[in-house]
């Protein structure tokens, strides 16, 4: 196999894992402020922090998706 397909092999492994990437840091802020809510009855505050907190990190890992594309 030539270093260009393997270039290419290399990007489409890193880019299919980027929607369970986005999907698991929503679903762990949401997991992580049920949890602190459930724990301290502060129903939903925590819940609603994490959640943005997720999808900041949604965001973020996207943005740098995006970022190591125009490297290419």
């Amino acid at each position: 196999m030539d270093r260009e397909t393997k270039k290419y092999i290399s990007q489409l492994g890193y880019y299919s894992t980027l929607g369970l990437q986005v999907a698991f840091s929503i679903f762990i802020g949401l997991g992580l402020g049920y949890w602190i809510d459930q724990k301290f009855s502060t129903s939903p505050w925590f819940l609603i922090i994490f959640l943005i907190f997720g999808i900041i990190a949604a965001y973020r890992n996207i943005g740098l998706a995006i970022k190591k594309i125009r490297k290419f």
